[in-house]
């Protein structure tokens, strides 16, 4: 946590269509890999389909609480690739990377030659995840669940997809014990104490995150109100509607290179008038730290908890 004499608080922590040729082709590149296969369980996917995940030697992983679960679950040498939001653990950086998980480019994620890729359940587009699951290399969608129940889900899918069912059982252990205690922290904060805090995407649009975003469930999480519940997914504020809501607290993920800053954040007009500008009152957190709903998670929601209410943390 870096606090400045403003009294901001800073915390870091289209393809286009595929020829049925190439269809055929990419489909033998999965029993090509040099790896002996062995018999498997299957699996039940967050698409509802029977997935035989096979050796899952050489995995690829799309999505970073996908990627950080496979790591937890201590099978990150397995990893071959990732996707551009995959960052943590640092070794991951040096990976091939894939790039944006909503992007994605067949030929690319073929041509790695995967016998397994775990993928998170909103990887795209359409057409791309439909070319996938025609291949013979198994593919499991991971279920997208903003909820400590959610995470412990993926532990599970993704534990039994690589034949670490125990471990899977120690690692969500450990991560409920740890969110209980972040969300335990966050009930001390009575009603009348809460802050309204918003979470902005960027500050060129001001697409603020409303019911069913993952930003919205840390800050609700943390203690915190998300004024912006009254609506659902990403949504444009305007400045109108940002005196109206009157935010204490303004959530943004960090740029990766110092920023953005409070002068940034309340130098844009919309948000200039709020009571978040008055006091300067910026949090700043690492975008898969704070919204991928993975093992980090809880550390989050203690780290938002405590930059809200630094009272409560200190009574701790």
């Amino acid at each position: 946590m870096v606090g400045t004499e403003d009294g901001w608080v800073h915390w870091f922590r289209p393809p286009g269509k595929i020829a049925t040729v190439l269809i055929v082709a990419l489909s033998v590149l999965a029993p090509s890999c040099g790896f002996k296969a062995l018999a498997a369980e299957t699996v039940v996917d967050a698409l509802a389909r029977t997935v035989a995940p096979g050796p899952a030697t050489r995995i690829l992983t799309l999505g970073s609480d996908v990627t950080e679960i496979v790591h937890a679950l201590g099978a990150g040498e397995r990893i071959i690739a990732v996707d551009r939001g995959s960052k943590y653990p640092p070794s991951v950086t040096q990976k091939p990377n894939v790039g944006y998980r909503r992007q994605l480019s067949v030929e690319g994620l073929a041509g790695l030659r995967p016998d397994l890729i775990l993928a998170a359940e909103d990887s795209g587009p359409p057409e791309a995840v439909e070319v996938l699951k025609s291949l013979a290399i198994p593919i499991v969608f991971i279920p997208e669940d903003n909820s400590p129940q959610g995470i412990e889900r993926k532990i599970t899918l993704i534990a039994a997809s690589l034949g670490r069912e125990d471990k899977g059982r120690v690692v969500s252990a450990e991560v409920l014990g740890a969110f209980q205690a972040a969300v335990d922290l966050a009930s001390k904060v009575t009603p009348e104490r809460r802050k309204k805090v918003v979470f902005f995407h960027g500050l060129v649009r001001l697409s603020a995150a409303g019911a069913g975003t993952a930003a919205d469930a840390i800050i609700r999480y943390a203690g915190g109100i998300n004024p912006m519940e009254i609506l659902k997914g990403y949504k444009p504020a305007s400045e109108e509607k940002l005196i109206e809501m009157a935010p204490d607290v303004i959530l943004m993920m960090s740029d990766g290179k110092g920023g953005p800053t409070a002068e940034q954040v309340f130098g844009t007009r919309a948000l200039s008038a709020t009571p978040a500008a008055q006091n300067k009152a910026l949090i700043v957190l690492d975008g898969a730290y704070m919204i991928g709903f993975g093992p980090r998670t809880a550390d989050a929601v203690r780290d938002l908890a405590q930059a809200l209410y630094p009272e409560v943390a200190d009574a701790d």
